[in-house]
């Protein structure tokens, strides 16, 4: 599967697409801006400690303080308080924790008032970005990433990805780390880190161990809410960890970010370092790589699916619901049952595109289209585990209710991507928001596939003005690379008596019903 990662960089954000095989599968942004990022570790204070929640809100210098669970303070709070008191007194110089005496564990079953207190100084790290009205999620248990290894002070366990499934590999990986995994640190060992030598793992962590004496040495001069280690831009994050051999390309319109991830690629992949480019161009880095039309067809209420089928994406409150249709989809030479499968497998795949695309989360309800036969449930239920294997958030898809309801949980830390896929009317005929064009160019391919497939050679399009003048312009027009790709002729006339969005086809002079 070829990978490519289109940057885009503006003077308040960075925009980011990952692209499989030509079909956008995550859209990201970063705001230059932001002050809290996902694995940024503050010094905080606690504001007041909630023994009816089991919880504290801590300040870190938001708007809402953030939310500290007593499951995120980690086994080893009293460790990490020892740890902070004596380096924020300047007692301790040497932050290698090998002559630093543990504590013991606390109570999986304790309560928060017996371990922490208000006005309290603590470090936290973000588990979960602002969402909304809420402030941050926290952790005490704190954890720097790296490309192979993840490195968690006051800890001495080993641990390895479970998406490591060869057991002789999960050995030798655990007896290497072990060999060179300092005192009272623990490791947990990465995917990524599969088949790879002691010598890369060892440089690996030599750097997280550097990372952690950075921060360490900031304690005794920080002043609460202060962040003292900040992860890397969420660029360089996500090349740490998803870059593979299957990226053939990744593309930036910004020369200093181009270099540092030039830089970046050279110190964790050299090897890859070719495939790194720098877009000189007038013409906008996600317009040239098609990604502002994906955006468009792909972020609406109504996500158009092949050959008819479509999903309908609604957001509650309480959850996201997901409605399955069929819409003119359908084989003569297949069973209902069949043609329900089929669609029904598209849609699993379109839907697990839309919960990484729009990082959705929280409780997902997707309504497929009924199937009778329970064999045809289970290739269902495993096609969306499928699909959904390389989601790197956390998740768990619960098997097909008796009413064809398929559940599915999806952690999110980061706001939901929510793009406005509308624009104001230009007709005035609708007299407010209508969709946007590039939405109904790709509803239309769809159409323009289906009617070649049947066997149209040539058909009229008759439709707005606006569109029309969208559809002709140029020798490489839409309605030409429709000729090219489906060796189908359209006409296109344009109605002035149109609405922006109506468009009928037609076969001589009969209309043709789709």
């Amino acid at each position: 599967m070829d990978t490519e990662l289109i940057i885009r960089s503006t003077p308040s954000a960075i925009d980011f697409a990952l692209v499989k095989d030509g079909k956008l599968t995550e859209l990201h942004k970063e705001e230059t801006s932001s002050k809290f990022n996902v694995g940024d570790v503050f010094l905080a204070r606690t504001n007041k400690v909630i023994p009816g929640l089991n919880a504290a809100f801590v300040h870190v210098g938001s708007e809402k303080d953030g939310f500290l669970h007593y499951h995120d303070l980690g086994p080893q709070i009293k460790s990490l308080i020892k740890f902070l008191k004596q380096a924020g007194s300047g007692k301790l110089k040497d932050f290698s924790l090998k002559n630093f005496t543990l504590e013991p564990d606390i109570d999986k079953a304790g309560n928060i008032k017996d371990v922490l207190k208000s006005k309290q100084n603590l470090l936290v790290q973000i588990l979960k970005e602002p969402i909304s009205t809420k402030g941050p999620r926290l952790t005490s248990e704190i954890s720097l990433a790296g490309r192979y290894l993840i490195l968690v002070p006051f800890y001495n366990k080993v641990s390895v990805s479970q998406k490591i499934d060869d057991e002789a590999e999960r050995e030798r990986l655990i007896r290497l780390v072990r060999s060179i995994k300092p005192k009272n640190f623990g490791v947990i060992i990465r995917t990524a880190a599969k088949d790879r030598k002691v010598a890369e793992l060892d440089k690996d962590l030599q750097n997280l161990i550097e990372k952690w004496n950075a921060l360490a040495s900031k304690i005794q001069y920080a002043h609460p809410p202060q962040k003292i280690f900040g992860e890397s831009n969420r660029v360089t994050s996500m090349l740490r960890d998803i870059l593979n051999n299957n990226f053939t390309k990744i593309v930036v319109d910004d020369e200093l970010l181009y270099l540092e991830i030039l830089d970046f690629i050279r110190d964790i992949a050299p090897d890859l370092e070719s495939i790194v480019k720098y877009h000189d161009s007038k013409v906008p880095i996600f317009e040239k790589y098609g990604i502002e039309r994906q955006i468009k067809s792909s972020f609406g209420r109504h996500v158009m699916l092949d050959k008819g089928a479509y999903l309908i994406i609604e957001h509650t409150e309480a959850m996201h619901v997901i409605d399955v249709n069929s819409g003119n989809s359908s084989d003569k030479k297949q069973s209902q049952e069949e043609n329900s499968l089929q669609v029904n497998l598209q849609a699993a795949a379109e839907v697990a595109r839309q919960l990484r695309l729009r990082d959705m989360g929280g409780i997902i309800v997707v309504d497929f289209i009924d199937l009778k036969d329970p064999e045809n449930r289970k290739k269902l239920y495993e096609k969306m585990k499928e699909e959904m294997a390389d989601d790197r958030a956390k998740h768990k898809i619960l098997p097909l209710t008796k009413f064809g309801l398929m559940q599915i949980t999806r952690q999110r830390f980061r706001p939901e991507r929510n793009i406005e896929t509308t624009e104001k009317d230009p007709s005035l005929v609708m007299k407010g928001q209508t969709d946007a064009p590039i939405t109904l160019i790709s509803k239309m391919e769809g159409e323009i596939k289906k009617m070649a497939e049947k066997g149209y050679k040539k058909i009229s399009l008759h439709l707005h003005p606006f569109i029309a003048a969208y559809l002709t312009k140029g020798l490489f027009s839409i309605k030409n690379k429709w000729w090219w790709k489906y060796k189908i002729k359209v006409n296109v006339q344009p109605r002035d008596s149109f609405k922006y969005l109506e468009y009928k086809y037609f076969d001589g002079e009969e209309q043709i019903q789709l």
